[in-house]
């Protein structure tokens, strides 16, 4: 797990896919299972916000099991001014391992945030037996790592 990341003030929710209707408020316990779980939960996704992602330009990252395809995805919200779409664009082609894009990036002018969603399964060091705590600590490492790339290039 990433020494940045802390749980201890996480807000934790399993929401349903199409209703949006919030199933469960779950406890830091939750993240001791397997990313497996969605799989099974095709659904559900999870809902987590900490004040450890201020660190990585975010305030809360979903996670999910992509219905069509079956790979993981992760969905957030990105504090980035809308100019630095290009940096963006080129750190996310350089950090997943993949010669696709799985990647979304809008920006969205009502927030003043870029929506971001990528598949989990191209990030280096993803493992299908990995916790759902793991997962959390490897997406944190991910941002961390491409928000210091855009930063150090742009500002």
């Amino acid at each position: 797990m990433n020494s940045l990341l802390s749980f201890d003030d996480a807000y934790i929710e399993r929401i349903d896919k199409e209703t949006e209707e919030v199933l469960a408020k779950e406890t830091t316990e939750f993240l001791k299972q397997t990313i497996g779980y969605f799989k099974k939960h095709k659904n559900e996704f999870l809902f987590v916000e900490s004040k450890s992602f201020d660190k990585v330009r975010t305030d809360s990252v979903s996670f999910e099991v992509d219905n069509a395809f079956g790979t993981y995805d992760v969905m957030l919200g990105l504090k980035f001014p809308k100019k630095y779409a290009s940096k963006i664009k080129e750190q996310l082609k350089k950090q997943l391992e993949t010669e696709e894009a799985p990647f979304d990036l809008m920006f969205n002018g009502d927030d003043g945030l870029w929506d971001l969603n990528f598949t989990f399964n191209y990030v280096s060091g993803f493992k299908e037996d990995m916790t759902i705590g793991e997962a959390y600590g490897l997406i944190f490492s991910f941002l961390h790592k491409l928000v210091g790339a855009v930063a150090e290039n742009t500002e």
